[in-house]
């Protein structure tokens, strides 16, 4: 296992709004607060799940102030990435980074960049960014891959400042091959839940999780006893998850778990701001009886 902070259960959070569309404060607070108790290992805000881009740079702002002031101890990870370098880098010098133990900073996306231009992006980040960077490949949303030798070439250039990868590619041979090649204090989170178990079996290092939202403490026990070598244990909580693991997708992230926690708790609204919309009457009723069943 790599030695790092970035272990575990991490959560990404969704935003919750108010039926005006409005930031929901209050139930941000009593998330995190929800999250906090349930002792998550750290707690990624602004990432995709957040509807990050829908977000004004006050929203942003005040989203991880509250976050900060709830998370206690917990570090906090926030999103901060784009596709053009410049506008990543130069926001980098105009944010406050006080509370923050690391960005998120996800693949450019849309411009397909090469894999150079790949490294030399991140390469601009980490030399700007006063904090450590987490890789994020997730090239369903991007169109590009970052493939394991550029993740890995960064990781070595740049020891201390890049210190993990969340994996989402969905390629479990990419994920050992980081594994197996990477310098001390790398780590490899997956990007995805359903495949989390499977990671960790080959030597990553936890997830940064949508179901964690919901299920917290208990895919927080199948996470570690995964990192502790009890693969029965892990391997049936992992298969009572098996339907959310498609349930909280299939009509859109963060429209099912943002479903699922007004099931859970009603304090917790449904609205999304466009192009995202709720999930359908038929998948609500599916989540609300599987999560029955898990309670």
């Amino acid at each position: 296992m790599a030695q790092s902070m970035f272990k575990g259960l991490g959560v990404a959070i969704p935003t919750p709004f108010c039926a005006d569309e409005s930031l929901d404060e209050d139930a941000l607070a009593r998330h995190i607060d929800f999250l906090r108790e349930a002792s998550v290992d750290f707690i990624v805000a602004l990432g995709t799940t957040a509807e990050n881009p829908t977000l004004t740079p006050d929203e942003r702002q005040r989203t991880v102030d509250i976050v900060k002031s709830h998370a206690g101890n917990i570090p906090v990870v926030m999103g901060l990435g784009g596709n053009s370098t410049r506008a990543v880098v130069e926001e980098l010098k105009r944010t406050e980074f006080d509370g923050i133990s690391a960005i998120l900073s996800v693949a450019p996306y849309y411009n397909k960049p090469s894999q150079t231009g790949l490294y030399r992006h991140f390469a601009a980040i980490a030399e700007a960014s006063p904090v450590p960077v987490i890789l994020y490949n997730v090239p369903s949303r991007t169109g590009v891959n970052i493939e394991a030798a550029t993740s890995l070439a960064l990781a070595h250039d740049y020891p201390g400042k890049i210190v993990a990868v969340k994996e989402a590619s969905g390629r479990l041979d990419q994920a050992e091959t980081m594994v197996i090649r990477r310098d001390a204090g790398f780590a490899v989170l997956s990007g995805d839940d359903s495949l989390a178990h499977s990671m960790i079996k080959l030597g990553g290092d936890g997830v940064i999780s949508v179901l964690g939202n919901v299920f917290p403490r208990e895919f927080g026990t199948m996470i570690r006893a995964s990192l502790a070598g009890d693969i029965t244990r892990a391997s049936i909580i992992h298969q009572h998850f098996s339907a959310l693991y498609t349930l909280l997708f299939r009509d859109g992230n963060p429209s099912g778990v943002k479903a699922a926690l007004n099931i859970l708790h009603p304090y917790f609204g449904e609205t999304l701001r466009l192009p995202l919309t709720p999930v359908t009457a038929s998948t609500r009723q599916e989540l609300a009886a599987n999560i029955a069943a898990l309670q």
